[in-house]
């Protein structure tokens, strides 16, 4: 008889994990707690407008081609993919922005434009995060984290040096413009640490940027989740949605079991895509790998707070993704990660998806994401998220030279007291587990628990880490793991 798995939460790690299992021959069920799938990466609609709630950057397309093929598909069975050119631009000033194009040679001029020389060295650069990228993304991070050794190839041996420098350092030692060294160690922020505490070695996302470029799936990142929700169905994975799971059921040192909704449904083997620190809680105190302390101390991703707004009017002077670096970077850094509180001139992200996207807002409208970085479990309130709403809304008027505030016609918001209800996240972090040296790989939180036998778990708390390509690769990795050991 198939084995039986129940699947905690439906992101894309679960529903990666799901898909390899059932192809596996497993009997997979997923238990969803929110009425619609995807985790983070939900979509909101309203109005004829419709946004990505969570992810909207469609970085590293060879993971998901790597992951379709894995079931003899391809990402173009699915949804359609548009290289974006622009990728992205970057405003340091009113008027005053950097354009990132969609090829090395483009990004190149705009360097040297910047600071005669540059284009150079980034050459140099990007060739050196393109051999990290290539160790890293088709080979290191498609292992476990179950031992150091993982990390000891002859590739990696050469390259140990920048395991133990750090991103900031190789930047400014390369690039005396203060700008440019800005938009190179933006991608870093993905990995959810300061440039100044992240490895050398993870500047292989600067070649995910300027090597691979952009993308944007047709009708959104939601596309990619009823894609992975389309073959998980097609290959036998059933999906509960409104199904909280309130308990795990431990018997005799093994995960047998949970409990949703007052009902108790057996399994042979429980994996959990839900937040790592939220699914311990489920179990009774014996049973938990990792103390309250041990979380308290982990360097954690930022939180967001997002905001999704309607526009009556198309927004000129911006991309589908533009970046507003005009306040001090360091700044708002310290206020994320060494003393948390709310940044005074904040760095915000906005994605105006309709640029590229008829779908996604009426005609003649703009669709407006705006992000704004911030450290987890700070107090969260409306008054705050109207306050900085009005001043990201302010700076964008001006940077831009228009009026946008009197074209809105509706705006919601999510923050930190949101990604607990709706995630469970621990202290409201929108991006997991930073990956700095100490959180790398095997010393991440682990994909099997060493305390309670057939008790797996997937996500951005454990290996690989933080994003949607790593997301992806942790379902193959605990679904590797489900496999080798049952």
């Amino acid at each position: 008889m198939k084995k039986t798995i129940i699947i905690l939460g439906s992101g894309f790690s679960s529903l990666a994990a799901s898909c390899y299992l059932a192809k596996a021959g497993y009997s997979a069920t997923i238990f969803e707690k929110n009425t619609t799938i995807g985790g983070r990466a939900r979509q909101l609609k309203k109005d004829g407008f419709t946004f990505d709630i969570g992810p909207t950057w469609y970085w590293m397309p060879d993971v998901f081609e790597r992951f379709f093929s894995d079931f003899g598909k391809k990402p173009s069975d699915y949804y359609t993919l548009e290289k974006l050119n622009p990728a992205y631009s970057v405003y340091f000033g009113k008027n005053d922005f950097i354009t990132i194009e969609d090829t090395l040679d483009k990004i190149s001029k705009a360097f040297e434009k910047e600071e005669p020389g540059s284009s150079v060295k980034l050459k140099s650069f990007i060739a050196n995060a393109k051999s990290n990228y290539d160790i890293a993304i088709k080979d290191l991070v498609y292992n476990p984290g179950v031992s150091p050794l993982e990390l000891v190839t002859p590739e990696t041996i050469k390259k140990l040096n920048q395991f133990f420098s750090n991103i900031k350092k190789d930047v400014n030692k390369a690039f005396k413009n203060k700008r440019l060294a800005q938009i190179l160690e933006f991608p870093v922020l993905f990995l959810g640490a300061k440039p100044s505490d992240t490895p050398s070695f993870y500047n292989f996302m600067n070649y995910a940027d300027f090597g691979l470029g952009t993308f944007h799936p047709q009708k959104g990142m939601y596309q990619v989740i009823l894609a992975l929700k389309s073959l998980a169905e097609e290959l036998g994975v059933t999906i509960q949605t409104e199904n909280p799971v309130d308990e795990i059921i431990v018997s005799n040192g093994k995960a047998s079991g949970i409990i949703s909704k007052g009902k108790t449904y057996t399994a042979d083997i429980i994996v959990s895509g839900a937040d790592y620190h939220h699914t311990e809680t489920l179990l009774d105190e014996p049973y938990r790998q990792y103390s309250e302390n041990y979380w308290n101390k982990k360097t954690f991703a930022p939180s967001s707070l997002l905001f999704y707004v309607g526009f009556n009017k198309k927004i000129e002077n911006v991309d589908h993704h533009t970046l507003f670096f005009d306040v001090d970077f360091d700044v708002h850094a310290k206020a994320i990660y060494d003393n948390p509180e709310w940044p005074e001139k904040p760095l915000f992200y906005a994605s105006f998806p309709s640029k590229t996207d008829t779908s996604t807002a009426p005609e003649g409208k703009e669709a407006g994401i705006f992000l704004i970085p911030l450290a987890p479990s700070l107090h969260d309130t409306p008054e705050l998220r109207e306050t900085y709403f009005n001043k990201i809304i302010n700076r964008l008027e001006d940077l831009t030279s228009q009026s946008v505030k009197d074209h809105i016609i509706f705006k919601e918001s999510f923050c930190i007291n949101d990604f607990i209800n709706d995630y469970n996240s621990y202290k409201g972090n929108a991006y997991g587990m930073a990956n700095t040296l100490l959180q790398t790989a095997f010393l991440r939180p682990k994909l099997k628990s060493k305390k309670v036998n057939n008790l797996y778990f997937t996500g951005q708390l454990t290996v690989p880490g933080p994003g949607v390509p790593p997301s992806l690769i942790s379902g193959k990795l605990v679904a590797d793991l489900v496999i080798k050991h049952h």
